[in-house]
């Protein structure tokens, strides 16, 4: 397995991204077309409706439970990192911390955790930048 950095951190799941995707946006495709070329137009803008409806029940539902309870188990091994390292409790300052910045802090070594976390803090760094500024990049292989 290639080791994991911000470059290539990014996972796709090659039967939603590659296949079922690309088949719906054709098919969304063709039918806009027929809507505007053909007499029938109502019926083939009913049908690019449930293409549109389709592709969007496809995208949240795919994402939504998994992403939910990845964020649950991300911030509870943020929690016991943090802890196991300093010894004080995450969750006194976690508020100060955004959605962004705790997720992106999970790709960071422990030797770097705290001292990335409070310059996280006190500098409102973005998610982005906290990745940026990962020195030696811990790879988060089990993702959704």
């Amino acid at each position: 397995m290639e080791t994991q950095s911000y470059k290539n951190h990014i996972r796709y799941y090659p039967p939603h991204h590659f296949v079922y995707y690309p088949i719906i946006m054709i098919f969304l495709s063709f039918s806009i077309y027929f809507s505007c070329t053909t007499e029938d137009s109502l019926i083939w803008v009913f049908i690019s409706g449930i293409f549109v409806v389709l592709f969007c029940l496809a995208f949240m539902l795919r994402q939504h439970y998994a992403l939910t309870l990845q964020n649950r188990i991300v911030r509870l091994e943020l929690r016991y990192r943090y802890f196991s390292i300093t010894g004080k409790r995450l969750e006194d300052f976690e508020h100060r911390l955004n959605d962004d910045q705790l997720f992106a802090l999970r790709f960071t070594p422990d030797d770097e955790f705290p001292a990335l976390t409070q310059k996280a803090m006190n500098e409102n760094l973005s998610g982005k930048e906290i990745k940026k500024a990962i020195q030696h990049w811990k790879g988060d292989y089990e993702r959704v």
